[in-house]
């Protein structure tokens, strides 16, 4: 074809989404998206802490979405193993302390009043991993502080299915997606999402995309063992969750 810009073709190589496609990150999931996620994070906080609630660390914090919410209530220290993501992060959140750190084996030799931690956790395929994360957590959250996880799904709420999105940039670049996740085999902790990621240059210029990526699934129970074996009181949340359809979440106190 000649008088166009081509499309680039690139065959699948896992996660280059929070690689070489993470200047590309905040077209494909944009910050604002994620105020009432935060807005609810911090309510539930607010009501379950003993004493104050003034630092937060953020384990697996990505290209620093939920962050740019929470920034607002609480002192944040973020951590990704992504330099690139964490760049990415920096551009919205300069104000933040941003750290690379393997939430599996991080350990800063300090505590928060509260740890958090989105749906990096759902990279977490075995659950040795998902106990050293929570491990993890519990090193660094206060006795009387809390703990707040919030995976993409439990075993029994997971369902296949598709999703579409993007956004176009001020800047004259653009992004859509195709989000494509499928079963998991009988008794497997793991299940395979296919991305199909198109981005668009200014000049017209268009890039596709085929990302793997490969996600946990664990049943509630091994979640609240897994919890209760750091050292964690779980907790009922103490309002409503408006995204319980959407995602899982789970509470925890360091007792006091």
């Amino acid at each position: 074809m000649e008088g166009g810009p081509r499309a680039a073709f690139v065959h699948a190589r896992p996660m280059q989404m929070y690689s070489d496609l993470a200047p590309w990150f905040h077209l494909l999931t944009h910050p604002a998206d994620y105020a009432e996620e935060a807005e609810f994070a911090v309510r539930v906080v607010e009501e379950t802490i003993l004493g104050e609630a003034r630092t937060l660390l953020e384990l697996g914090s990505g290209g620093g979405n939920t962050a740019s919410h929470l920034k607002r209530r609480f002192e944040c220290t973020l951590t990704d193993l992504s330099r690139d993501m964490l760049e990415v992060s920096r551009t919205i959140n300069p104000e933040c302390e941003h750290l690379v750190g393997d939430m599996r084996t991080l350990r800063l030799g300090r505590t928060f009043d509260v740890v958090f931690a989105h749906d990096a956790l759902s990279y977490l395929t075995t659950e040795g991993d998902l106990g050293a994360a929570i491990e993890t957590a519990a090193a660094h959250v206060r006795p009387g502080g809390v703990v707040l996880l919030v995976p993409d799904a439990t075993t029994e709420m997971f369902v296949p299915g598709t999703d579409t999105g993007g956004h176009d940039g001020e800047e004259g670049r653009s992004l859509r997606f195709l989000e494509w996740t499928h079963a998991p085999g009988p008794g497997a902790t793991s299940y395979v999402v296919d991305f199909a990621i198109v981005v668009r240059a200014p000049d017209g210029a268009t890039r596709v995309v085929h990302d793997v990526h490969e996600l946990g699934l664990f049943p509630e129970t091994t979640w609240l063992r897994l919890l209760r074996e750091a050292g964690l009181e779980p907790l009922e949340l103490p309002v409503e969750n408006p995204f319980a359809a959407e995602q899982a979440t789970f509470l925890a106190r360091r007792p006091a």
